[in-house]
């Protein structure tokens, strides 16, 4: 029998022997392996913590210890290891498990969590809670422990080095863990990355801090000038000679570099740093994709990989990504102005291809997406064209810059919000859902989502005409096949500020969509239209500024007016419709609002979260019957009867 058939809890691990643990790992290896060729999901990065996670849960005594995991794509171990194995099969699916911590999910997850450079914070305010409860806590079984593990890419982010200025000066018990691979999802940039790999070159650095450590025990400890001088002799050597000393300087006790793949190391080290008074960082160097070879050859890669039941016979056509990858090498070649920025995913946002071409013109500025803000405001105030592109549910991460150092400014910086709306199988803590409620609100700013992949460049060439801040929002996945809803003649109109554009004209009801909703919309038109139903469909483009002439013509002539968005109801596309309805003093007209709720949505396959929020062409035709009267009766629809006709012009 396998030993993984006996791990149920936290309580079997610690039953076995150390010299049993490099077997365990080599059988949840392969239980993540074989898992995530089903479900998809984070293959190389938890791979690469198999050892460490199973060290951390055979010494803590988890849940009352608490393990913070940076991010938490690495936590699928850590999920089989408490309870949850027999339910993996389930991983990232509909009512499966998380494909990160979740608190909902098990009491060993401290947090729910998704994005990188928090750890550290989370972890020292339970350290700060835990510390000043101590008395009471110690009569009830000892003060819980506190680990947060965070990679070395995360360690960069800007939330990660306050946090570790702030226990600098607390000094409270807090061990944090450093996976250091040397990747983020590509590899780590950054000064700090760098550091990390001069102390792993040096081999000789444990030998010498034993040395410096015995130099110092030498030195006589009776009178105060001699005390002071051997202090003073251990802080110069520790300056001269120890690679850790940036973290010795921030107050935190540095050990490492460690293997972090010897089960054995792990736990001893572990074992004695849980006894300092105070911070410790333990510096683990660990193998992104460990144990999978081809995982190992290219990490980057196999950093995320989807499922085998993907339908591999149909030809893959083109995702929004790579159409914006594409055009803005096109334009780049055309205007040297233009510069590119993203925060630690040049892959994921089709930036690499612009990096290979433009090397000197493109910045990955790690894990922090608030300086590459900052920096893309910099770089557009000297006249340059900088396009920021990170993920939608990364963005809100840079709030504050966008206002105040880019719009404030009104300086000439495109945002390229990729995973705008729903993501999928990632979950809550990466749906792009929030960026239209938390951009469209912001002076300056205009904010546009195409249809499809021939208006996304259309949108680029725009932003760079323009001299002002603009976002671009558009949704993961492929571009959709607009042969089937557009005549072979189509032209689209071309962009101008402000403006959307009239697709097909019906006298029945009006439908403006947003970007990933129009060909739902068409498609609703084209079925509704078998049904005697004529709909105007509304390709909206901007949210702000809205067109608010066209908005005045389609309430003149429409009792009602359907907007769709794949964006939360609350402060959306759908709200600005309404508050301009509300500030023209429009009477008489019936808004009908389709978004998505406004709440966290769960994990699950794209396709089936937009079946199940109304974001599809049938929701549409049903919201559309339903407001013309029409409901689930049967036949056709007459024209006569229903509530909301258009008026006569």
């Amino acid at each position: 029998m396998r030993l993984l058939e006996n791990i149920k809890s936290p309580a079997e691990l610690k039953k076995l022997s150390l010299k049993q643990l490099p077997l365990l790992a080599q059988e949840i290896r392969q239980e993540i392996i074989e898992t995530v060729a089903r479900t998809g999901g984070h293959l190389a990065s938890n791979l690469g913590v198999v050892e460490l996670t199973i060290a951390l849960n055979y010494v803590l005594d988890t849940p009352k210890d608490k393990i913070i995991w940076d991010v938490g794509h690495q936590s699928y171990t850590h999920k089989i290891l408490t309870g949850r194995r027999v339910r993996l099969a389930t991983l990232r699916q509909w009512r499966g498990l998380s494909g990160f911590p979740s608190r909902e999910e098990s009491v060993y997850d401290t947090f729910t969590v998704g994005h990188g450079s928090t750890s550290i914070s989370t972890a020292l305010g339970l350290a700060c809670a835990y510390a000043a409860q101590e008395k009471q806590v110690t009569k009830q079984g000892g003060v819980s422990k506190v680990v947060a593990v965070i990679g070395d890419a995360s360690l960069g982010g800007g939330m990660a080095l306050e946090a570790f200025n702030h226990d600098g000066q607390l000094k409270k018990n807090l061990v944090v863990i450093v996976n250091d691979n040397k990747m983020a999802i590509s590899k780590s940039v950054g000064a700090l990355s760098h550091y990390l790999n001069r102390i792993i070159t040096m081999p000789i650095y444990n030998r010498i801090r034993r040395d410096i450590e015995n130099l110092v025990k030498r030195v006589p400890r009776f009178g105060k000038r001699l005390n002071s001088l051997a202090k003073r002799l251990e802080e110069s050597l520790k300056n001269l000679l120890v690679p850790g000393i940036l973290f010795e300087e921030w107050g935190f006790r540095y050990f490492g570099p460690i293997d972090g793949h010897n089960i054995e190391e792990i736990v001893h080290t572990l074992r004695n740093v849980l006894k300092i008074e105070g911070p410790v960082l333990i510096h683990a160097v660990t193998i992104k994709g460990k144990g999978y070879s081809r995982a190992e050859a290219v990490p980057e890669k196999f950093h995320g990989i989807s499922s085998n039941a993907v339908d591999k016979s149909r030809p893959k056509r083109k995702t929004f990504t790579q159409v914006f990858s594409e055009k803005l090498v096109q334009l780049a070649r055309q205007d040297k102005r233009i510069v590119a920025i993203t925060a630690a995913m040049p892959e994921g946002t089709g930036l690499d291809k612009f990096a290979r071409y433009f090397p000197q013109r493109f910045y990955d500025v790690g894990m922090a997406e608030a300086h590459a803000v900052g920096f893309a405001a910099g770089l557009a105030h000297t006249g340059l064209r900088p396009f920021v592109a990170i993920y939608s549910t990364f963005l809100q991460r840079s709030y504050d810059q966008i206002v105040h150092d880019v719009c404030l400014q009104n300086l000439p910086v495109i945002l390229c919000l990729d995973r705008a709306g729903i993501v999928g199988e990632d979950g809550p803590t990466h749906q792009g859902i929030f960026d239209l409620a938390y951009l469209g609100h912001i002076p300056n700013l205009a904010v546009m989502a195409p249809k499809d992949g021939e208006e996304l460049e259309m949108m680029l060439e725009f932003a760079l005409a323009i001299s002002r801040p603009l976002a671009i929002r558009y949704p993961k996945g492929e571009i959709p096949v607009k042969e089937r809803l557009f005549s072979a003649g189509y032209k689209p109109s071309r962009i101008q500020y402000g403006k959307g554009e009239i697709l097909c004209e019906g006298n029945n009801i009006a439908v403006m969509a947003l970007g990933s909703m129009v060909y739902p919309s068409l498609e609703a038109a084209k079925q509704l239209a078998a049904r005697g139903v004529r709909c105007s469909v509304v390709n909206a483009r901007f949210v702000r500024p809205l067109d608010e002439l066209l908005i005045k013509k389609l309430c003149a002539k429409f009792e009602t007016v359907v907007v769709v968005e794949e964006g939360v109801s609350t402060g959306g596309f759908g709200s600005a419709v309404l508050e301009f309805l509300e500030k023209e003093n429009i009477q008489g007209v019936h808004l009908k609002r389709i978004a998505l709720p406004c709440t966290f949505i769960p994990h699950a396959k794209r396709e089936f979260l937009l079946e199940r929020y109304g974001l599809t062409a049938s929701s549409i035709v049903r919201v559309v019957l339903d407001e013309l009267g029409y409901g689930k009766a049967a036949g056709g629809y007459t024209g006569g009867q229903n509530k909301h006709r258009a008026r006569k012009m």
